[in-house]
């Protein structure tokens, strides 16, 4: 089981650059974004200054952060890293008393971890109340108790059986009204990894409540969201967002983005996408994929697509330290706080809460 003392600082140097567009359009919308890299072991928070004209970049350590779910009304996060889930709680009444005074919306404190074992963890969402996880290693979704490891709730009609055996690397969920509503999966395989050998057209977009296949095709698809109608897929294999006609199973291109494609929130008719950089382009995972022709190189970082023209407004790029990008997530602050597990870590200031101790 993983603890807080087993969580080493990470030992790199990161550099980034990012276009004067982005902490103004952050500012405009009240927001701040939340980035998870496995690869760096790094959960990123990207925020405005007071001004809107400069980003504040605060790196918190987790080991192999993944999934991101952020609690209704922005009451927390949950981050799914390794074989853990940690969970932060917004403490408002904490956030004006932190220094400097006043400069802080939210404040955000670790207050328990689930064990989950190594399950492979993907996206997350919250539904009615309920935590469900794109389980990659037993190919389903669940959901958690406070008993076993985790509760298997869905997997697809093609897999016959639960097995720690990735047979179709199920990755992405959407949701509507609060309840799962799509998945993706890199293969429709029953077997262990059996994705692999098909996976530049093998990938596909499910439905949860029929299990019937919407689209079908996909080089690597991850991170559904359903938007206007339509849900939108990275089909990160391409390096594009496409449009999804679940009524008919269209796809349509959207637009090309400068990297490998995995996570994705929207604000007002804007994209965050994240991009990667291939770790070795010669691997298994990753040869043989149309991305892999394009002339120019890939960025890692997150980029904002303006969706109505298909085009690039804004980026966050690392040119060292950070090569890869899993979740891409926008919380409803303009500048939260953040805290880290470990002060070792983290090097950040113990934070304590406690109920009023009268009458002890």
């Amino acid at each position: 089981m993983t603890d807080s003392s087993q969580i080493q600082p990470t030992k790199r140097r990161i550099d980034h650059e990012y276009s004067r567009s982005l902490p103004g359009f952050l500012a405009h919308h009240g927001v701040s974004l939340l980035i998870t890299t496995y690869e760096a072991g790094q959960v990123v928070l990207a925020s405005p200054t007071a001004d809107g004209r400069e980003l504040n970049l605060t790196y918190r350590t987790l080991p192999s952060p993944m999934g991101i779910a952020i609690y209704p009304d922005g009451a927390g996060i949950a981050v799914a890293a390794l074989d853990m889930i940690w969970h932060f709680r917004n403490m408002p009444g904490l956030a004006p008393r932190l220094n400097p005074p006043g400069s802080y919306d939210a404040c955000f404190l670790p207050r328990h971890a689930l064990y989950t074992g190594p399950i492979d963890p993907h996206e997350m969402a919250w539904c009615h109340g309920d935590l469900w996880l794109v389980n990659t290693l037993f190919s389903c979704l669940c959901t958690f108790d406070t008993i076993h490891n985790f509760v298997p709730k869905w997997k697809p009609r093609f897999v016959s059986a639960l097995a720690a055996e990735d047979r179709c690397h199920l990755n992405g969920l959407a949701t509507i009204g609060g309840r799962p509503a799509y998945v993706t999966a890199l293969g429709e395989t029953d077997t262990a990894e059996g994705w692999r050998p098909n996976k530049s057209s093998g990938g596909c977009l499910i439905g949860v409540a029929t299990g019937e296949i919407v689209a079908r095709g996909f080089a690597m698809p991850h991170s559904p969201r359903v938007l206007n109608g339509h849900v939108l897929v990275l089909e990160s294999g391409r390096g594009r967002i496409v449009a999804v006609d679940p009524s008919s199973g269209l796809v349509e291109p959207v637009a090309d983005v400068p990297g490998y494609a995995r996570g994705c929130a929207f604000v007002g008719g804007y994209a965050f996408v994240g991009l990667s950089k291939f770790r070795n382009p010669s691997s298994t995972t990753f040869s043989n994929l149309p991305i892999s022709e394009r002339p120019a190189p890939m960025s890692s970082g997150v980029t904002v697509v303006d969706l109505a023209a298909g085009r690039e407004v804004a980026r966050l790029e690392f040119h060292a330290g950070i090569d890869e990008i899993f979740e891409v997530q926008l919380l409803p602050f303009r500048n939260p706080w953040l805290s880290g597990v470990t002060r070792e870590a983290d090097e950040g200031p113990p934070i304590w809460l406690v109920p009023d101790p009268r009458g002890l």
